[in-house]
C-alpha cells in the first residue's frame, strides 16, 4: 500500500548547495543592506536570523536531544551585528547535512524523517528567496532547487483531505507548470499522493498554476489579486475549499514571522 505522504523526496544532495547559495548572497551585502525591509516588519537581518534559528533548533533537538521553548530568537538576534550573524551562519553550514547523512530517513514513524528534512529544506529555500528579493539578488529558482519545494508543499494534501469522503479511486489533480503533475487518490482508508498525471478523465477536483505562483501562494506572499488569476481551482466544492486553504501559509504555517 502506498503511504499517504507518497514516495520519498530526496533533498540531501541540495542541502549544502542551498546553504552555500545563501552564504554567497549575504557575503555580498554591505552592512546597511542588512536593514532592508523584507517580509512584513522583518528585515534581511531578521530573515537571516530566522534561518539560523531553524538550523540551530533542529540540531539541538535531533542531534543533541535538547528541547526548550523560546519565541524571542529573532528579536534577540537584533543585538548581533551582521558580521557576527553571518559568521554563525557560516559555522552552521553542513552540520545538518552531516546529521541527516547518518540517520535512516525511511525509519518507521508517524511521518518519515525524509519528510521532516524536506519541510526544513522548503522553509529555508523560501526564506532565502525572500532574502534574495529584498537584496535585489537573482532567485535560486532552478527547477532542481524549486521542484522539491513544490513537491513538499503538495504532500500536505492527503492529510488536509482526510475529512473528504470519496469513492475509492476518485482523483484530485495538481498541475504546476515548471514543476510537474501530481495526483491524489481516494482509498478505503484515506488519500494518497504520487507524482504523475491522473488516469481519470473526470477528476473530482483540480488545481492548476505555475511554480513561481505556487510557492508564493503557499507561503502567503502572493497578493490575493494575483492568486485569483494565477491559481485555478475547480471541481467538488468541498475539495476546492481545502485546496484554496493551501494558500495564505496553509501548506507550512511556520513560514510566517513570529
Amino acid at each position: 500500500m502506498t503511504a499517504p505522504w507518497g514516495p520519498p523526496i530526496d533533498v540531501l544532495p541540495l542541502l549544502v548547495r542551498e546553504e552555500q547559495a545563501l552564504i554567497g548572497v549575504l557575503s555580498d551585502l554591505r552592512t546597511p543592506e542588512w536593514a532592508r525591509p523584507a517580509l512584513g516588519e522583518w528585515t534581511v537581518h531578521d530573515l537571516a536570523a530566522h534561518v539560523l534559528g531553524l538550523k540551530l533548533r533542529r540540531l539541538s533537538r535531533d542531534r543533541d536531544g535538547h528541547f526548550a521553548d523560546g519565541t524571542s530568537w529573532v528579536s534577540a538576534c537584533r543585538q548581533l551585528s551582521p558580521e557576527v550573524l553571518f559568521a554563525m551562519l557560516v559555522d552552521s553550514t553542513t552540520q545538518l547535512t552531516e546529521l541527516w547523512k547518518h540517520r535512516d530517513l525511511d525509519e518507521p514513524a508517524a511521518a518519515p524523517l525524509w519528510l521532516t528534512v524536506a519541510r526544513d529544506y522548503a522553509e529555508q529555500w523560501v526564506l532565502q528567496q525572500q532574502i534574495r528579493e529584498a537584496a535585489a539578488a537573482p532567485l535560486l529558482d532552478d527547477p532542481e532547487f524549486r521542484t522539491p519545494v513544490v513537491d513538499t508543499f503538495l504532500r500536505s494534501l492527503p492529510q488536509a483531505l482526510r475529512a473528504v469522503t470519496a469513492r475509492a479511486g476518485r482523483q484530485v489533480t495538481c498541475s504546476v507548470e515548471g514543476a510537474g503533475r501530481w495526483t491524489l487518490r481516494a482509498t478505503a482508508v484515506g488519500w494518497t499522493i504520487d507524482r504523475g498525471a491522473a488516469r481519470s478523465r473526470s477528476p473530482l477536483a483540480s488545481l492548476a498554476t505555475d511554480a513561481d505562483a505556487f510557492w508564493r501562494w503557499c507561503s502567503g506572499t502572493l497578493p490575493a489579486a494575483e492568486a485569483s488569476a494565477r491559481v485555478q481551482v475547480s471541481g467538488d466544492p468541498a475539495v476546492c475549499e481545502i485546496l484554496r486553504g493551501r494558500g495564505g501559509r496553509g501548506c507550512l504555517s511556520r513560514f510566517s514571522p513570529r
